[in-house]
Formats: structure tokens, C-alpha cells, sequence
């Protein structure tokens, strides 16, 4: 059962069938062979179910709040604010590229919308100062990783919901990690520009009163971050409502930089329909294959399997970590969480690990998928900006941060508390 799961999910992806249409059709195809109920009439039930959850409410406005930054130029000027203040490092501006991720992160909730704002402001600085392209690409695909860590995240409230997690906690859990994830990109920028200095471009300068005047381009996402992650811990607001502050705050802030026009508010809403419709067609079908698999009870006899293994906590991580990693080059992030956290979840949860723990490790191996061929969706977002060359210099790139992200996660691993004394403080 297991392996025709697989067999047949990662074969129609191979023949290039849209991620919804896959996971619906796997389901079909199991519930054909091994349930004796007809449970494609469930399908009707479960879209209008999903549609109607008032938590994932709060996804398509956290998509709108990341488009109305970009669509309104708030991104654009936050970047280059930034260029004055980082380029003193080794590495220049690619450290403004990180810094850039993690603040934007902090406000869209999304890293695909992360990694294409901050890209697209940011390639016209690579020829000009004559950084390492390749590494300089990969600071903007795996800057763009932070967005669904550094609350709001999407993907964090998807795993709420999936398993019944409090939001607030994982958002709260989410924080250090996240800055500290960017803290540790830098780091490695700065390493990798001391051992090949020519990697980090020209040196560039910029005068004391520059950087004060910039100071408050910087402004916008610390409203917008305090509006949203300030109203929920405060109880004054549920996730959902303040992702509606948030799209709010970012109105009336854009709106103050006197950047808010007709067509900016009709580009974002646009870009939100669409955004919120993939979304929402992915989470149709990976909800109904989570149903087939738990009326054909894989999720069980897959707990049953590991559990006859006697594996060690730190050997189930492992194996975790070695499942998603394999998994991440083939599928989506966000079709890979619906359609495995019901499963892996309740297994980690069961071996003793904490479930608000549990979230951030998973939603970290999300964020190596989106940079591990030959499906990392941020990979491609970033070559589509750049418009030359090969996807495979972005890959290049993006490799050191990879080797990052998984050292962190065990760093997680031997720490907990980095992601768990926060939460706790705040009960």
C-alpha cells in the first residue's frame, strides 16, 4: 500500500500533471483498489469543509499583505535601505539579500512571494558591483526559505490546523529559529567571501546621513510584523483577524508613503485570486487523499511498521529528516504538508517529541524542499527573474544553505529549547 502511494504519486508527477489533479487522482486510485467504500462522493463534502475553515481564512490574506508590499514598491524601498547599511560586510549586498528575506518574511508569510520580491530588486546588483552570480542567487532562493518559518507563516497555520497545534505557539516558536536561520546564512556568506574575497563583489560605501535618511524605508515592516504578531499574543485579535490587520495596516502604510493606487490595489487583488486558488485546489485534493488513506489505514499500519523498528528518538529523526529530504525533490511544499503531516506528525508526537517542536522541524525540511532539485520551487522562481542562463546556477547556489538548514536542524535537535523557551515564557 505504501509503495503504490508513492509509486503513483511520483509517477503522474513525472508526467508533469498538476499537483491538485495528482493528489486527487492518487487518491482515486486507492480508494479504487483498496477501500469498499465509494469514497469519491466524499469529495463535494470535503471542498466546501475546507473552504469554510475560518483559520485557513487567514492564508489568502497573508498572500494579499505580501502582494500589496510588492505591487505598492514598500519591498523595493525596505531593499534599498538596506543596501546602505549591510554593504561593510564580507559579501556586500548579498547580506542585504538575507536581511531583506527575513524582513519581508516577517510580513507575506509566504517564501515563493519572498524570494520573488527580494529578487526582483535585487539582480540588477550583481553585474553592476560583480558579486559571484551563483552564490548571489542563492542567497536570494534560500533567503526566501524564511518566509514560511519567521511568522506569519503559511505553512505554520496549515500545520496547525492539520494537527491541532496552537497557532500562537508555533508563530512564537517560530521566531528564533527563523532570525536565527538568517543569522546563520549570513554567517556563511561572510566565511565563504573571507576564503574567496572575489566572490563578494565591489565595495560599496555609503555616507552616515544616507543611512539615517533610509531609516525609515525600514519602518513599514516592523508596523506591519507588530500589527499582526502584537494583536494575537495581546488577545486582542485570532490569526485570521490579524492577517486582516495586517492586510489593513499595509493599506493604510502604503497609503501614507503615498505609493496606493487603483492599479496597485487591483494587481495585488489579482495576484491574491490566483495565489489563493492554487492554494486552495492543492488543499482540495491533498485533503481528500487524506481521507482515502485514512479510511484504507495507512496511517496506522505506517505507525504500526515504524514502531516494530524499536527505533531510537534520534534514529526516527533521522529518518524523518531523510524521508521529507528525498520527498522535497519531487513534490511541492505545500501539498507535501497536507498530504504527510497527518501521518508523521502523530508518529513524532507518539516517540516523545514535543508537537509545537514538531511543526517547526517539519515546516524547516518544507524549506529545504524549496531549494533542492529538481523541484524547489524557489529555484525556479529566482531563474525566472534573472531571465538567462541555467536553473543549475541557482541550484549551485543555493547548496551551502542547504548544508545549513540541515546542520541547524540538528542543532534543534540537540537544543530544543531554541524554539521551545519562547512559548513557554509567554504562557
Amino acid at each position: 500500500m505504501i509503495f503504490a502511494s508513492l509509486g503513483s504519486l511520483l509517477g503522474l508527477l513525472f508526467l508533469g500533471i498538476p499537483v491538485a489533479a495528482t493528489l486527487a487522482i492518487v487518491g482515486l486510485i486507492l480508494s479504487g483498489f483498496y477501500s469498499p467504500l465509494p469514497l469519491h462522493f466524499a469529495i463535494a463534502e470535503i471542498s466546501w469543509t475546507v473552504s469554510n475553515n475560518f483559520l485557513l481564512i487567514a492564508i489568502p490574506l497573508f498572500v494579499m499583505l505580501g502582494e500589496l508590499l510588492l505591487r505598492s514598491g514598500l519591498a523595493s524601498r525596505m531593499y534599498s535601505a538596506l543596501v546602505l547599511w549591510m554593504p561593510w560586510l564580507p559579501g556586500g549586498l548579498m547580506h542585504s539579500n538575507i536581511a531583506a528575506c527575513a524582513m519581508f518574511a516577517a510580513t507575506s508569510g509566504s517564501s515563493v512571494a519572498t524570494a520573488a520580491t527580494i529578487g526582483t530588486v535585487a539582480l540588477q546588483e550583481v553585474e553592476k558591483n560583480a558579486y559571484n552570480e551563483r552564490l548571489f542567487l542563492g542567497t536570494i532562493a534560500a533567503g526566501g526559505t524564511l518566509g514560511i518559518l519567521i511568522p506569519p507563516s503559511v505553512n505554520l497555520i496549515l500545520f496547525g490546523v492539520l494537527t491541532e497545534t496552537s497557532i500562537p505557539q508555533l508563530y512564537l516558536a517560530g521566531i528564533i529559529p527563523g532570525f536565527l536561520l538568517a543569522a546563520l546564512f549570513s554567517a556563511g556568506v561572510a566565511l565563504l567571501c573571507l576564503w574567496r574575497p572575489h566572490w563578494g563583489g565591489t565595495r560599496t560605501s555609503a555616507s552616515w546621513a544616507a543611512r539615517l535618511r533610509a531609516l525609515p524605508d525600514l519602518l513599514p515592516p516592523l508596523v506591519i510584523f507588530l500589527s499582526v504578531i502584537g494583536s494575537i499574543y495581546r488577545g486582542w485579535a485570532t490569526a485570521t483577524e490579524a492577517a486582516a490587520l495586517g492586510v489593513v495596516a499595509t493599506i493604510i502604510v502604503a497609503a501614507a508613503y503615498r505609493c496606493l493606487t487603483l492599479k496597485v490595489l487591483l494587481t495585488a487583488f489579482e495576484g491574491t485570486m490566483r495565489t489563493s486558488a492554487m492554494i486552495m485546489a492543492v488543499m482540495f485534493g491533498a485533503y481528500f487523499l487524506n481521507l482515502v488513506f485514512g479510511a484504507i489505514g495507512l496511517p496506522s499500519q505506517v505507525s504500526n511498521w515504524i514502531t516494530g523498528m524499536e527505533l531510537t528518538p534520534l534514529q526516527l529523526f533521522c529518518l524523518v529528516v531523510a524521508f521529507y529530504f528525498v520527498l522535497g525533490m519531487f513534490m511541492e511544499t505545500l501539498s507535501m504538508m497536507v498530504a504527510t503531516v497527518p501521518i508523521i506528525a502523530p508518529i513524532m508526537t507518539g516517540a516523545g517529541f514535543d508537537p509545537v517542536w514538531t511543526g517547526i522541524i517539519i515546516v524547516l525540511l518544507m524549506e529545504i524542499a524549496l531549494i533542492t532539485p529538481p523541484v524547489g520551487l524557489n529555484l525556479f522562481v529566482v531563474q525566472s527573474i534573472r531571465g538567462r542562463g541555467r536553473v543549475m546556477d541557482v541550484v549551485v547556489g543555493a547548496a551551502p544553505f542547504v548544508v545549513i538548514m540541515t546542520g541547524f536542524m540538528f542543532l534543534l535537535y540537540a537544543f530544543p529549547d531554541l524554539a521551545l523557551w519562547l512559548p513557554r515564557s509567554v504562557r
